[in-house]
């Protein structure tokens, strides 16, 4: 690309590793060296580097690098760690990385202007309230798992001046007798996955935010076990399951689509042995939202958003999961599926379980509908229990 476009159309950046030796007390350098020493091999000088490391690359080491790498002192450039990753525009802003390219490229613009980010920063780092939301999902261990949806409930608290806390619960440990570890949090909210571990364990945290008027979002997998709990322990239906968990449920009111209509109208049909991937519903999907609910209050009449799932509600038991107070609030328009499922506001101030994942539709300029007004029913339970001791 570089010989095709020519030296002022391209420009090389390269991302490395400045490790701190504690044993030896200074960074190392020797890891750079070498990773541009093997760019240069192949015809590639690095413009720029960004040096990450867990603190400021100080000056003599920045000379240095500069001095074995061939890179100009100025395009050496210190990524430490920030206590908030919207800090990283200014950081290289200040460093002189957005010039440097634009004389590279023989960009002529404007001043950068980063007020924009400047008050994201503020209003993360100097929040007015705060919110502390159980995720419980059987991935704890690993909270990357979860990495978009945190980011996305932290959208939503930057849109309601909060700091939204997350804490971790996992669903292995959760039974009847320990679900009273739930009544600290201000809302809970089960995220999507997949196999049978822990599942009766989120059907627990349904039932505890259902019956304790907390506020509850689902997500994907999340929006299923609330289907499951509800068949169960409202409709009258005992032993209610998915049947990617249990085959045998007498009640499979979640269960593999076995006829799918492609976009060119083609049937295609499948059953569980199928390849995973050629069972997934995967990609945007529109659905009508039904009016009076409160998925229309967030959404309006369409809805449009992300899928990566295997298994539906079963639309043979939606009559009687509807006769018994469950809202269908948004199916979707081509193959009639089940979407979203919510209680009605007025058995319930706010639960709510969707299919999709709109997680991914997300910005921390923005936010997102569906997670600002989970937050912002978080936060007037949280008042709400707050002020129930001054009542009494």
């Amino acid at each position: 690309m570089s010989l095709k476009l020519g030296p002022t159309n391209t420009a090389f950046v390269h991302l490395t590793y400045v490790p701190w030796i504690a044993a030896a007390g200074e960074l190392k350098t020797k890891p750079t060296q070498h990773t541009v020493q093997k760019l240069r091999e192949i015809g590639i000088q690095p413009d720029v580097l960004l040096c990450r490391a867990d603190r400021e690359v100080p000056a003599e080491e920045r000379e240095k690098i500069s001095l074995f790498t061939n890179v100009v002192p100025h395009g050496v450039i210190s990524m430490w760690d920030v206590d908030t990753i919207y800090k990283v525009p200014r950081l290289l802003h200040e460093q002189g990385l957005d010039e440097q390219l634009c004389m590279k490229l023989q960009l002529l613009t404007k001043p950068a202007n980063l007020a924009r980010w400047d008050r994201l920063v503020d209003e993360v780092l100097h929040p007015k309230h705060e919110v502390t939301i159980a995720m419980c999902g059987k991935y704890t261990d690993l909270s990357d798992s979860y990495k978009s949806l945190n980011e996305a409930l932290r959208h939503a608290g930057i849109h309601h001046h909060a700091r939204v806390k997350i804490e971790y619960v996992d669903a292995e440990t959760l039974t009847p007798d320990t679900a009273d570890q739930l009544a600290k949090f201000d809302a809970i909210l089960v995220p999507g996955g997949f196999g049978k571990r822990g599942i009766e364990g989120k059907i627990v945290a349904v039932q505890y935010a259902r019956e304790h008027q907390l506020p509850y979002l689902g997500i994907c997998l999340g929006m299923q076990v609330a289907t499951i709990e509800f068949a169960r322990h409202v409709a009258g239906l005992p032993g209610a399951n998915s049947t990617e968990f249990e085959p045998e449920t007498p009640h499979p009111v979640i269960a593999l689509i076995d006829e799918w209509q492609d976009r060119d109208g083609t049937i295609q049909k499948r059953d569980a042995q199928s390849d995973l991937g050629g069972t997934m519903r995967l990609g945007a999907q529109t659905s009508d939202v039904k009016p009076g609910t409160l998925a229309f209050q967030i959404y309006g009449p369409v809805v449009t958003e992300r899928h990566r799932h295997r298994y539906e509600a079963n639309e043979k038991y939606l009559d009687a999961l509807q006769q018994a107070g469950l809202v269908v609030s948004a199916i979707t328009q081509r193959e009639k599926l089940t979407e979203i499922v919510e209680l009605p506001q007025s058995v319930h101030p706010w639960f709510i379980g969707v299919q999709f994942h709109p997680e991914f539709k997300s910005t921390p300029w923005d936010g997102h509908p569906l997670f600002i007004s989970f937050i912002q029913a978080a936060l007037a339970h949280k008042a709400q229990a707050a002020a129930l001791p001054q009542a009494a």
